[in-house]
């Protein structure tokens, strides 16, 4: 496996690679877990070229996030990638990314400043810039993300057919603990007695499945449900509970009569922990 530092040390390394066949990008922030393989396995199993990078994206985290402490073992990370069979990673500095003099920025619309993005009103803004960035450092033929970021998926697929960008957006289902935990690299933040009451997250959106499947649920009574479920938390605060369309995460009224997606945050002290699920009502299968 190739490890790469700088733009130009990556793109060396892409123009011998590139011979081979169709390149899969997997951007991570690092601290890789099972989900994050996951998505190096769809890679592998759908180019003959696997690359993946490691970067710590400051320009998504507001002035009071977890920066600092999110968590990072890049040795490990390396060492999980090589054994995945990817064939070259990047893992750039701050400067290497972003010119010190950089003024320019990818601006998102909409997308951005719904759900997730009333909570952390710059995240998404970063969150574009630097995938825009990746794409056209890498040059991939598809990249790979995870559905648990599911808001984070649609604004890239958006972006990306906006901007006209010449890649496909593949979006991975979203992988578990086996109490229903998404996986997440902050997971490991959690105190004991946070850790024991986060799976209330799976719980509810397992309910929201439930109820849609039936038959005959609104979007007021599949809320109120959650919202009670997520009432008798020991600790957590309910940052959000939507119900969106699945789509184009418009909001939803009245009865569930197409696929939706119910979208959770919860914060558990500094840990904000999301998740989600697309379900179906059953006149729509």
């Amino acid at each position: 496996m190739l490890v790469c530092y700088t733009k130009h040390e990556l793109r060396n390394a892409l123009a011998g690679l590139r011979a081979k066949g169709a390149v899969g990008l997997v951007p991570t922030m690092g601290y890789l877990h099972a989900g994050h393989m996951a998505l190096v396995t769809r890679a592998r199993a759908e180019n003959e070229v696997v690359a993946a990078s490691i970067f710590v994206n400051p320009t998504q985290f507001g002035a009071n996030e977890d920066l600092s402490t999110y968590p990072r073992d890049i040795e490990q990370d390396l060492q999980k990638l090589r054994d995945a069979g990817v064939d070259v990673v990047f893992t750039p500095t701050v400067d290497e990314v972003y010119l010190p003099d950089a003024d320019t920025h990818v601006k998102t619309g909409y997308l951005s400043r719904v759900l997730i993005g009333r909570i952390r009103p710059v995240h998404f803004g970063g969150v574009a810039t630097v995938v825009t960035k990746l794409f056209n450092i890498f040059q991939p033929d598809r990249a790979y993300f995870g559905c648990k970021d599911y808001q984070q998926l649609t604004v890239i697929k958006k972006m990306v057919a906006d901007l006209d960008i010449p890649v496909k957006v593949i979006g991975v289902p979203t992988v578990r603990e086996a109490d229903g935990l998404a996986l997440s690299s902050r997971n490991v933040r959690l105190t004991p007695k946070n850790r024991a009451a986060a799976p209330v997250l799976c719980k509810s959106l397992d309910l929201a499945e439930v109820l849609v499947a039936g038959g005959g649920a609104t979007v007021h009574s599949v809320k109120k449900e959650i919202l009670d479920l997520l009432a008798g938390m020991p600790c957590g605060v309910v940052e959000s509970v939507d119900i969106r369309d699945a789509e184009t995460l418009a909001p939803m009224r009245g009865r569930i009569v197409s696929a939706v997606v119910i979208l959770l945050a919860v914060r558990f002290e500094s840990v904000l922990l999301i998740d989600q699920r697309v379900v179906t009502p059953p006149n729509n299968r």
